[in-house]
């Protein structure tokens, strides 16, 4: 009888330990047949995400940061055992080179469409790849953008590491903080008219229905003036905006150009003179690792929904 409980007892740890895990990524089905142990993020974003859930032991290195975004102290710190493999996006060699077996990344965060990396090009060298929620609407039918989406992904990458109470953790610990935030502000009379001003001179580069922003506008109580532009991220026409007469101009801050600079060409064209968030100076600075899907979205709409009731 010991022989046999102790064969079965074994065999139950066997099925565990070769148990595999099954992910939605976009309009794929990935399979897992354990953790991945060569992990790689691209992005700022993305890689925060993997180090709030304390991934890093999964790792060997994270692209695509310092050819745009400066990390501060909190991020600088999290990655310092890790090396930036790549200031941009990662050719396949760079991931290859790597030996990694995992590449969480997005399309226009890490992979373009019809480009060099891809799920479909790195499966060869048994490199897995999950995508990025938000970045779905590149390449299928998606609803708006939603912050359910950054919780999908910490959920999934919960389940593909192998620490799912972590995860539902992390998540109850953010929604239960912004439902405390958002319920002890007072209610808007209306919802504010809102635009997101990327980068652009010529013509903006803005957040349409699927890009995060439009996400995080809502829960704070506002309305994205583009949430009919049927994108991701894109360029639109001053026109539009001028005539949607935002209340609101929240602007992500990253790159060459400050977001000081980005508010002063507002200011200082007279084409944008009788805009109502220009006249009342109201504009809000968002950093690209709040605007973008991760954990810093919870401090985003925080700062949203502040403004947008500011006198």
């Amino acid at each position: 009888m010991k022989l046999i409980t102790t064969t079965l007892a074994l065999g139950v740890l066997a099925c565990a330990a070769t148990a595999q895990t099954s992910v939605q990524s976009c309009n794929r089905t990935v399979t897992f047949d354990a953790p991945p142990q060569a992990a790689v993020s691209n992005d700022v974003n993305l890689t925060e995400m993997m180090l709030v859930l304390g991934l890093t032991d999964h790792m060997v290195g994270y692209t695509g940061i310092s050819g745009w975004n400066k990390l501060d102290a909190e991020m600088t710190a999290g990655v310092a055992a890790l090396p930036e493999l790549s200031e941009q996006y990662p050719s396949k060699e760079v991931l290859i080179g790597a030996d990694a077996d995992f590449y969480f990344a997005g399309w226009n965060y890490g992979m373009r469409v019809g480009g060099e990396v891809t799920p479909e090009t790195l499966a060869p060298f048994g490199i897995q790849v999950y995508e990025l929620t938000e970045s779905c609407s590149h390449i299928s039918e998606t609803d708006a953008a939603s912050m359910d989406d950054m919780y999908n992904d910490l959920r999934n990458l919960g389940a593909i590491f192998g620490v799912p109470e972590r995860a539902e953790a992390l998540i109850a610990g953010y929604q239960e903080e912004l439902a405390g935030f958002l319920t002890d502000l007072p209610a808007l009379d209306a919802a504010p008219r809102v635009f997101v001003y990327d980068s652009g001179e010529d013509a903006p580069f803005t957040a349409g229905l699927y890009a995060m922003p439009n996400a995080l506008i809502e829960a704070a109580g506002g309305t994205n003036i583009m949430n009919d532009f049927e994108k991701s991220w894109g360029t639109v026409g001053w026109e539009a905006v001028v005539a949607r007469d935002p209340q609101v101009i929240v602007i992500v801050n990253y790159g060459e150009v400050t977001a000081e600079e980005k508010r002063n060409f507002m200011r200082s064209n007279p084409a944008f003179a009788e805009i109502d968030a220009v006249k009342n100076d109201r504009f809000v600075v968002l950093e690209y690792v709040e605007a973008t899907p991760g954990p810093r979205n919870i401090a985003a709409v925080k700062t949203l929904a502040a403004a947008f009731r500011a006198q």
